[in-house]
């Protein structure tokens, strides 16, 4: 390590040492609901009369009534350099007006705004406009122009360096994130505070509202959703980003939520039975519900899946993550426990073909006489469960049956 580099890095871990890291919780007591730029626009798509549109259309739409209040402008709305004090600028000809203007915007319509921003010293396309030793400036303009959510996405330390961390080590990521949490807890302004590092690190839920805890979910700007096999051109497949974030589900709660990525809603690659299964994964996960897509622009089955109350429901209950208990070749069970002692219940197909699937209550732990509501359809299901406590049904392929189980 270059002397440069080690100075750097010592004054980083002297400063934020002397930090004691805090955030406020009551902000996401339940998980964060909202609208990002980024699937459907990217970098380049993005300007202050967008961001209007689809502030007025989350309203017309109804999808502030449903939750849905945060509008988060993520990357291309800065310009490429720093103001010469350090302080961010955003991009003269896309914002004219600056960001203020805009966040007061949203909240006279009764919503709330955030930005993305980045900790290190460049963004993610190489701009030299990272936080890095500048943290006070950049959070006290976002104090100034009136933010509520802000996304702090790692990025780039070093643009040598091509993969993996960017430059980054473990101890210096974690006191810079650090640093980030103590200064906002002491901004003077509400702002919920997302980490976005593409991985779940323990010391999370200590220090944020929200974070990461996988890659890139495919979408639009990248050509396009995917359900599953693994990865395409380095982005991770709905199910894939699932198995990923099970794996966090015990640290979920208490303020704190795991983070998967934003929803790829819409026309974006997935199928209608592939979209309800989205939605549903990330109802039952407790995951923030970030909307990726067009809200100017919605089909009627996009806006009926996002939309629905009684999965929201679910979303909104904060009793914690819930996680898979079942997983038998395509054949996939997650679980969540409700607060009212119900549980919703995910039955999914993962394979690429029809199948007829089942499981019995007895293997999610539930006993006695009970009722089954469909969420999707908002029906009971009388028919179930059989005698035998069993119950199935014929999925097509991506499709499932999302569930509330409760007792008669």
């Amino acid at each position: 390590m270059c002397k440069t580099r080690l100075t750097l890095v010592l004054s980083v871990l002297f400063s934020a040492s002397m930090l004691s890291a805090q955030i406020n919780k009551s902000l996401t007591p339940t998980p964060p609901m909202g609208w990002n730029s980024w699937n459907w626009f990217g970098k380049t798509g993005i300007d202050e009369k967008l961001i209007r549109e689809v502030i007025d259309a989350m309203v017309s739409e109804g999808l502030a009534d449903a939750g849905y209040n945060y509008v988060v402008v993520d990357g291309g709305w800065r310009a490429d350099h720093l103001a010469p004090d350090g302080s961010l600028l955003p991009h003269p000809e896309k914002f004219p007006n600056g960001m203020k203007a805009l966040a007061d915007y949203a909240h006279s319509k009764g919503l709330k705004f955030g930005l993305h921003t980045v900790p290190g010293i460049f963004d993610c396309g190489n701009d030299p406009v990272g936080g890095y030793n500048r943290e006070e400036v950049h959070i006290r303009q976002f104090v100034d122009w009136g933010l509520d959510f802000v996304k702090v996405d790692r990025c780039k330390m070093d643009t040598s360096v091509k993969a993996g961390h960017r430059g980054w080590t473990p101890d210096v990521l974690k006191v810079t994130y650090e640093k980030w949490s103590e200064l906002l807890a002491n901004s003077g302004r509400d702002i919920v505070f997302s980490i976005s590092a593409y991985n779940f690190y323990p010391w999370y839920p200590g220090i944020c509202n929200m974070a990461r805890t996988t890659g890139d979910i495919p979408c639009k700007y990248y050509g396009g959703t995917f359900f599953d096999k693994n990865t395409r051109n380095g982005k991770l497949s709905v199910m894939r980003i699932a198995d990923i974030n099970n794996k966090s589900a015990a640290h979920a709660g208490n303020g704190y939520w795991n983070d998967p990525d934003m929803l790829s809603v819409g026309e974006q690659g997935l199928n209608v039975d592939g979209q309800e299964t989205h939605f549903a994964l990330w109802c039952v996960m407790t995951s923030p519900l970030m909307l990726g897509n067009d809200p100017r622009n919605m089909t009627a089955e996009e806006k009926a899946i996002i939309t629905n109350k009684a999965c929201i429901a679910v979303n909104q209950d904060p009793t914690e993550q819930g996680i898979r208990v079942i997983k038998e070749d395509s054949k996939e069970v997650w679980m969540k426990n409700l607060a009212d002692g119900s549980k919703a219940v995910l039955l999914l197909n993962r394979g690429d073909e029809s199948k007829y699937l089942s499981f019995n209550l007895s293997e999610i732990g539930v006993k006695g006489k009970v009722k089954v509501l469909d969420l999707f359809r908002k029906k009971n299901l009388q028919q179930f469960p059989a005698a035998d406590g069993t119950i199935g049904c014929e999925l097509r392929p991506h499709a499932c049956l999302f569930m509330k189980i409760s007792s008669k």
